[in-house]
């Protein structure tokens, strides 16, 4: 999950490498580090915790090196100390090499390296690639010492070593013009400048120098100099790249005015739902046409044909989205369907069964638990259904991603970049487009009326005005509450039916950014074991809305209230007991209950955001976390 950034042109490297790494700090923050080259020398200057402890350190040296790589680290081999931080040196000091990823036989290296009289400085897995490199670029320095790709060839054979999924960014003292950079089954782009030139784990480390960028493939080196980028493959044959030019501007990855990016993406969902709505229903259908279909997500028709049931896999918050969609999916269109954890999926799959669809859910495309099951299923499924393999589907906010490269289908959820860790517009985005989803399969399956099918996009349509109108209401509300909770240890979230996912997101949220305990469960569940932990110091939210369950949840929330715990409710204000029943109330509109996890988030989001706020946290950076899980 960290973030390189590497540099070659004519500009001072440092503050460039600085900046970049600033817009990968949702990668990673345990630690960061530079190396640059100047006058023959490698300058490494490493940090441990935020990357203004490493910017306080760079303050203190004058260079103006024009070549370099950074890195920020999310701990995986080795504590978050400075000796593991990265960039990672070869034994002389005249090679550096940043990481992001898993070197699976590292142990092996690292014994036959040390059996080679190399000594070891770290803990990391990464320090193997430098002591590897240094020895092969010994032997080709030999063998061809005015040659002119000599960094470059050592590159290629110490990465024909190395197994495991990993991104690289290697500079030399003695080839002190070029960036040498490596993708093997990790996020890498290069950005191409007017005479420099960048790579990057993601585009918004460069999106403000350039928005031209050719990603690398799995199994693909680039050497950056002065002159150019050269592409090749680990065999050594040179590629041909087109740049393609990014569909982003600066300002994009600025907080905009907002204190922090989490509560600028918030703010941005109705956009988010305008922008699907837009890409995912025609706007002149109705019930009564004949020619078009209510729903375009250009997915070829055969995925659907002799459809008999779905499996999604997915982690974290997508996971939290999955549940809905299976609700949805199961409701409307009546197809049978299975949320799995992916990284449990992996190693205990459901049996095969045939005309089955699976769906991967991954903000970033890059999650590895859900590549690799994703990946294992396409095996799996080989020579099942000849006629219609791959029956596999993504679902990413990023189609260029890795999951774009390994299923044959993807619904682009256009939700923009997203800074904050903690997952917001990103999940929104995600519901978009489960509803497109489940809307498209019920109308083909003819398992609801046109009629009703019109009258629910119809309330999607008026999604955007209603989220607007809850934002608009709730900031105040919301934040007075944090400051009632802020030394709260535990709480409790309840919901059922469509709701119970968003009980399981809100509690989610307020746990990764508030460090707080907090636990969604079904609302009817409570009394079956979870009601032994409540009393008056266990504060408990409760989402109900109108609909099938309403009364249910409205009953399950006076069993909490008996126990004295203080009762919060997500609700319609005007509705039935709720005033009664719960001492405070964060108020959404009455909207059809299949769309009303598009409102009942919302309130969540803001709760779990003031009060991290109120608690002083780094809301948008917390602990131990990181953006993209790229590791198992």
């Amino acid at each position: 999950m960290c973030g390189i950034v590497g540099y070659v042109g004519t500009q001072t490297a440092t503050e460039i490498l600085l900046s970049g790494l600033e817009k990968l700090e949702y990668r990673g923050y345990d630690s960061a580090g530079v190396a640059t080259i100047w006058e023959g020398e490698i300058n490494c200057v490493r940090a441990k915790g935020k990357l203004h402890n490493l910017r306080s350190k760079l303050e203190q040296l004058e260079t103006h090196a024009q070549v370099g790589i950074g890195h920020t680290r999310w701990a995986t081999h080795g504590k978050p100390e400075e000796y593991n931080a990265h960039p990672h040196m070869d034994g002389t000091n005249r090679l550096a090499v940043v990481q992001n990823g898993i070197i699976e036989n590292y142990r092996e290296l690292r014994e036959r390296l040390k059996a080679d009289g190399v000594e070891f400085r770290s803990e990391t897995d990464t320090e193997v690639i430098p002591h590897l490199i240094a020895q092969f670029l010994k032997a080709e320095m030999e063998m061809n010492p005015d040659g002119d790709s000599v960094l470059l060839a050592a590159v290629q054979k110490a990465v024909h070593e190395l197994e495991g999924a990993f991104a690289i960014a290697v500079v030399s003292a003695d080839y002190p013009d070029e960036v040498i950079a490596v993708r093997q089954q990790a996020p890498l782009v290069i950005g191409f400048g007017e005479g420099e030139f960048f790579c990057a784990s993601d585009t918004p480390a460069i999106v403000s120098h350039t928005r031209a960028v050719v990603p690398l493939e799995n199994g693909e080196i680039a050497r950056l100099t002065p002159m150019g980028v050269e592409v090749y493959n680990f065999a050594g044959r040179r590629l041909k790249k087109q740049p393609r030019l990014l569909n982003l501007s600066p300002t994009m990855v600025e907080k905009q005015g907002f204190k922090h990016f989490m509560l600028k993406e918030i703010y941005e969902q109705p956009g988010v739902v305008r922008a699907s709505l837009d890409a995912y229903f025609h706007a002149d259908w109705n019930a009564d046409s004949a020619d078009i279909t209510p729903v375009n997500l250009g997915l070829p028709p055969e995925i659907y044909t002799d459809l008999e049931q779905i499996q999604i896999v997915a982690c974290g918050t997508s996971w939290h989205a999955a549940l809905v969609g299976k609700y949805l999916l199961e409701q409307l269109a009546g197809i049978p369907t299975q949320v799995q954890y992916a990284s449990e999926f992996r190693y205990a799959p459901a049996p095969l069964m045939a005309n089955t669809l699976t769906i991967g859910v991954t903000q970033s495309g890059e999650t590895a638990d859900t590549l690799a099951a994703l990946s294992m299923e396409k095996e799996r499924r080989q020579g099942l259904e000849t006629k219609y393999q791959p029956r596999l589907l993504g679902i990413t906010n990023r189609p260029e991603s890795s999951l774009g490269h390994l299923v044959p289908q993807i619904i682009n959820t256009l939700a923009g970049i997203e800074i904050g860790v903690a997952a917001t517009k990103t999940f929104t985005a995600q519901l978009m487009a489960f509803y497109a989803l489940a809307i498209d399969l019920a109308y083909l399956r003819q398992s609801v009326s046109r009629d009703a099918i019109a009258q629910l996009i119809q309330g999607l349509r008026h999604i955007p005005k209603e989220i607007e109108a809850t934002l608009e209401s709730q900031e105040k509300l919301t934040e007075q509450l944090a400051h009632e909770f802020a030394e709260t240890q535990d709480f409790i979230f309840l919901g059922r039916g469509i709701n119970f996912p968003i009980a399981l997101e809100g509690a989610l949220k307020l746990k990764e950014i508030s460090y707080i305990h907090a636990e969604g469960y079904p609302a009817g569940e409570m009394k079956h074991g979870p009601i032994a932990l409540l009393d008056a110091k266990v504060p408990v939210v409760a989402i109900a809305t109108p609909g099938t369950v309403y009364e249910k949840v409205i009953s399950n929330a006076q069993e909490a209230k008996a126990r004295d715990s203080r009762l919060i409710g997500v609700t319609p204000v005007n509705h039935g007991e709720a005033v009664d029943v719960f001492k405070d109330i964060i108020p959404v509109p009455e909207v059809d209950e299949l769309l009303s996890p598009l409102l009942t988030v919302v309130p969540l989001q803001l709760l779990a955001y003031h009060i991290a706020a109120r608690r002083g946290l780094d809301v948008d950076q917390p602990r131990n976390l990181a953006k993209s899980v790229t590791v198992e």
